[in-house]
């Protein structure tokens, strides 16, 4: 076979030409090379429930989802997914034709945008973003439209929708709302009047919504987290994403779900049965279980989340940042302009090697660079006497 030219067609579809390596596999490995403390990805350094654990591993010896599991998921987890949704927020949903079973949240996104939108359609979308909204969006031939929260002049306030402008972005294009509550990167929570509005232009405006909300059970303070499902009219328009990984802290068993209407189901689950077919299948048992925890195991995780909350952002102030406090996810966004500074890119970059810390630039989710250029976030997913020996590095700067 003759070897490719430089003439030769891209390798890369060019939807995808904007999109390389992520940001995050370039920190993570500058943390291993540098012996840094990694606060820029979002996993955690301690395993999920002991007894969650168990019952995956009692799923691999009974010979439980060691073979491919139902296209769907198992029964057992799409059960308890409907019981959670039910109990949780009185939502109800029928186990058999509105729960979808994915490999993990990324894929339902993806497999919700490539089933809903057709090339040439808007998609408004909340920036910043989580990075796989752009490249999903991108892969379905749509195109995103970003409607920016900004930074509120107090702190504590943290970053927030302007609905006006959210209103203004929809079009005669526009088909869908893709929505992130509790909000990834900048910690914001929608309140039930912002999603009241939310709901109020979709049903006015006939369009669909893909919710992500697998930061559901992590929110602080007085903040609440309320479904944009449980809205009147937005049920039978709205596909709410959730994810086991942030809630039990297993990220790498990769089981998330979809729950909407039949039709709306259907329409991902015809395009996820041709991404991962299947997945996780005895993690998928363990799951079923881990969601029948009592309130008491959520109760304390959010309460521990909490307390490395407000260990990191005091930290992070006492070092100089401005620090924009979360009122949910695991994720701080900071403005690093106090420090003297402007460049989130080559701060992160140098920031290893100044401090022994590694954080993300927030400008990766934004559309507008310049936008997101003086805002970096960290993590706090990590053990306590982790994140208190980042925050005594972090007062070198």
């Amino acid at each position: 076979m003759a070897a490719m030219t430089s003439s030769a067609r891209p390798h890369l579809n060019r939807r995808l030409a904007e999109f390389g390596t992520t940001i995050f596999a370039e920190m993570s490995a500058l943390a291993v090379t540098t012996g840094s403390i990694n606060l820029g990805q979002g996993f955690p350094d301690t395993d999920g429930p002991e007894e969650v654990r168990e019952a995956a591993v009692r799923a691999l010896r009974e010979g439980r989802g060691n073979q491919y599991p139902p296209g769907p998921g198992i029964p057992e987890l799409r059960t308890a997914i409907a019981a959670h949704q039910l109990s949780r927020y009185g939502l109800s949903y029928d186990p058999d034709t509105e729960v979808l079973v994915t490999a993990g949240a990324t894929e339902a996104i993806a497999a919700s945008l490539l089933a809903l939108v057709e090339p040439g359609d808007e998609v408004v979308a909340l920036e910043p973003y989580y990075d796989s909204y752009a490249a999903s969006i991108a892969m379905a031939g749509g195109t995103r439209v970003p409607v920016t929260l900004r930074p509120h002049s107090a702190e504590e306030a943290g970053f927030r929708l302007d609905l006006d402008e959210l209103r203004a972005a929809v079009t005669d294009r526009t088909r869908l709302l893709l929505i992130n509550t509790p909000h990834n990167p900048t910690g914001t929570v929608l309140t039930r009047a912002e999603l009241a509005a939310i709901a109020e232009l979709a049903v006015e405006r006939d369009l669909l919504v893909v919710t992500d909300e697998v930061y559901e059970h992590l929110v602080f303070d007085d903040a609440e987290h309320v479904p944009l499902a449980s809205f009147p009219g937005m049920r039978e328009r709205t596909v709410t994403i959730g994810s086991a990984g942030k809630t039990f802290s297993f990220t790498g068993w990769k089981v998330g779900w979809v729950t909407a209407a039949p039709e709306l189901v259907a329409a991902v689950r015809a395009v996820k049965q041709f991404l991962t077919y299947v997945s996780s299948g005895p993690f998928q048992y363990a799951v079923a279980e881990a969601l029948a925890l009592p309130d008491s195991y959520f109760e304390e995780f959010r309460r521990s989340m909490l307390a490395r909350r407000d260990i990191l952002a005091k930290g992070l102030a006492e070092a100089g940042f401005r620090v924009f406090r979360p009122a949910g996810t695991y994720f701080i966004t900071t403005d690093i302009r106090p420090l003297g500074e402007k460049d989130g890119f080559a701060f992160c970059r140098a920031l290893p090697e100044r401090a022994g810390v590694v954080a993300i630039p927030n400008a990766v989710f934004y559309d507008d660079r310049e936008a997101g250029a003086p805002f970096v976030r960290f993590a706090f997913c990590k053990k306590e006497e982790v994140l208190r020996e980042a925050a005594e590095r972090l007062r070198a700067l």
